[in-house]
């Protein structure tokens, strides 16, 4: 397995890897979930094609100085994971070889990030536009491979493709859980035993309001309500923000017509977590 350091040594690396290029951008604290994506970068890239993975702890795209500063980032222990998946390429920089210090240039995406994260953590799309632009710009992948349970951002993601004609194919991978339900996310580690055991309930909430659906219901209000009700009978977490929002638009909706989406954050202490469920009309 190759490993890169900065954007040079990458274009080098790829210089006299196959052309076949599948990414997997990761900010690291690898997981089950992460190691799903590389295995389906290995089918899209195919056994002789190459699988690569960034790991980089994005500071762009963090809100919150706390949480930067206490976002995982065991590396030897990436690399291990990485290695034993097979991996072809680890692009691993530093802040310093991503962003020059007078940097100006920033992409900002208008409509899909007015609500949920990109309501409640300004610039944060920014930050996630810039540095994924940067790297399809760097590896020139054929495909690039992003976890469903970030659905804002991979709706965003395939927008900035589409409008900004970047030749990638954007692949989805549904959402890698825990056997409780809970959305496998390298912020889990940092939950107390105490908020670990309780943060089933999202999923529970979540799936209780979905439920709604076999009786009929199509308003907005009820299923709002209903997973409002389940998460708050929670001591210990806050919500951050429930929305019930079209699939596409990912503008809030008063009925279901179409697909939708009810997606929530909330705070267990001071580790945010996110998921969603799709309503179907």
């Amino acid at each position: 397995m190759r490993i890169s350091r900065t954007p040079d040594d990458l274009r080098l690396q790829l210089a006299v890897l196959p052309r076949r290029r599948a990414l997997v951008p990761t900010m690291g604290a690898l997981h089950e979930g992460h190691l799903a994506l590389i295995r389906r970068a290995r089918e899209t890239a195919g056994p002789d094609g190459t699988v690569a993975v960034s790991i980089f702890v994005n500071p762009m795209q963090f809100d919150r100085p706390g949480d930067l500063a206490a976002y995982p980032k065991p590396l030897a222990d990436d690399l291990a994971k990485c290695e034993a998946a097979g991996v072809d390429l680890v692009f691993a920089p530093e802040a310093g070889a991503m962003y020059f210090p007078d940097r100006s240039i920033t992409v900002t995406e208008s409509l899909l990030s007015t609500h949920l994260c990109g309501a409640a953590r300004p610039g944060h799309f920014d930050g996630v536009c810039t540095v994924v632009l940067k790297l399809f710009n760097l590896f020139q992948a054929d495909a690039a491979v992003f976890g469903e349970k970030d659905v804002q951002q991979l709706a965003i993601l395939r927008r900035m493709v589409r409008d900004l004609d970047v030749p990638v194919e954007i692949i989805g991978h549904p959402t890698v859980r825990e056997p409780d339900g809970l959305a496998m996310s390298s912020r889990n580690v940092r939950l107390t035993p105490e908020h670990r055991a309780d943060a089933a309930r999202i999923r529970r909430a979540l799936e209780g309001a979905r439920a709604l659906l076999r009786f009929g219901e199509r308003a907005a209000a009820p299923f709002l309500a209903a997973a409002r009700k389940h998460l708050e009978d929670s001591s210990f977490l806050r919500i951050d923000y429930l929305e019930l929002v079209d699939a596409e638009t990912l503008q809030p909706v008063g009925h279901i017509k179409r697909p939708a989406v009810l997606a929530t954050a909330l705070f267990y202490g001071d580790v945010r977590l996110i998921d969603h469920v799709t309503l179907l009309p």
